[in-house]
């Protein structure tokens, strides 16, 4: 079998390097530039050629980190590797998955499309914002969950009385995992969008009369949507309230508005670095996930296998 070869983009370079801690790997040497007028410039300094290559790099904003990756894996092929892998921790683009409105564009597709032409062989990446996105890939993908993360930790808090709560429709199937595992109930929140990073809270569907509750999402942007849940749920009669949230990317004042809201507290993970700490995030990561399912697809093994606990969400 060719040698496992892993490399990393400048987006989230400690993930890298924890990955390759936990999987006991060392991260390989490449040289990334820019020119003067921004231009990325890629060169791996060691020898590639039949290997198994491994690319870590999530594509959050800017559209710079998304450019790199391409090249990464571009510059890899002509290198002659044997088969590059883009891990990809967070799949930046994924929210325009859809044409929900005339002359838009589908970008999750665009980008699939792209990472498949700059010679990808494999994807591997991390609670995709649609599952159905996997199905825009002509080559195979491998989806992990972060609920094999979330669960442990928000198990040994021991919460009482615990309601699951999905802050969208999108977000169901996520949430009722997470209720099926911790023996919670689920509910579900009807809303609105009047325009991009705008929620407005309609309904809350369930019981929440003195529940305590854990609201479960794919990512947090501005925290606008995440707030406005806290509060509809405070209003309704829930007690304590936590978060769970894969990407943090927590753009603008989603930090202050985090603080200024009754969540106890949000665990998310290290998919992207975080921009602000905040008393109120709890940071857990995924590089042992990653790295198990780095090792196991270069030996040719099942991944599915490593997430029983999301088994029924296939």
């Amino acid at each position: 079998m060719s040698d496992l070869k892993l490399f990393s983009g400048r987006a989230n370079r400690p993930l890298a390097e924890n990955i390759a801690k936990e999987g006991g790997f060392e991260l390989g040497h490449v040289e990334i530039r820019n020119f003067s007028d921004g231009e990325i410039w890629v060169k791996y300094a060691d020898n590639i050629r039949g290997d198994d290559v491994f690319i870590i790099q999530p594509t959050q904003p800017p559209a710079e980190n998304l450019v790199e990756l391409l090249i990464l894996i571009d510059a890899a092929k002509r290198a002659s590797a044997r088969r590059v892998t883009a891990v990809i921790p967070y799949f930046g683009y994924a929210r325009q998955d859809r044409k929900d409105q005339p002359r838009v564009s589908i970008t999750a597709k665009l980008v699939a499309n792209l990472l498949t032409t700059a010679g990808a062989d494999r994807v591997i990446t991390m609670d995709l914002h649609a599952p159905q996105i996997q199905g825009f890939f002509d080559i195979p993908l491998d989806h992990l969950y972060s609920s094999a993360v979330f669960i442990d930790y928000f198990r040994s808090l021991n919460i009482p009385d615990l309601a699951v709560a999905s802050p969208d429709v999108g977000g169901l199937k996520m949430a009722r995992s997470f209720a099926k595992r911790l023996d919670a109930d689920l509910i579900l929140i009807d809303k609105r969008r009047p325009k991009a990073n705008e929620a407005e809270v309609l309904n809350i569907i369930g019981n929440i009369q003195g529940k305590n509750i854990l609201i479960v999402d794919d990512l947090i942007d501005t925290a606008g949507t995440f707030v406005n849940t806290v509060a509809a749920l405070q209003e309704n009669g829930a007690k304590k309230i936590w978060g769970a949230c894969t990407h943090p990317i927590l753009s603008g004042n989603a930090i202050e508005r985090i603080n200024n809201s009754a969540v106890t507290s949000i665990a998310v993970t290290d998919t992207i670095p975080l921009r602000q700490t905040s008393p109120k995030i709890e940071l857990r990561s995924v590089a042992r996930l990653f790295a198990e399912a780095i090792q196991r697809t270069h030996h040719n093994e099942s991944i599915s296998s490593l997430f029983d606990v999301d088994k029924d969400r296939i």
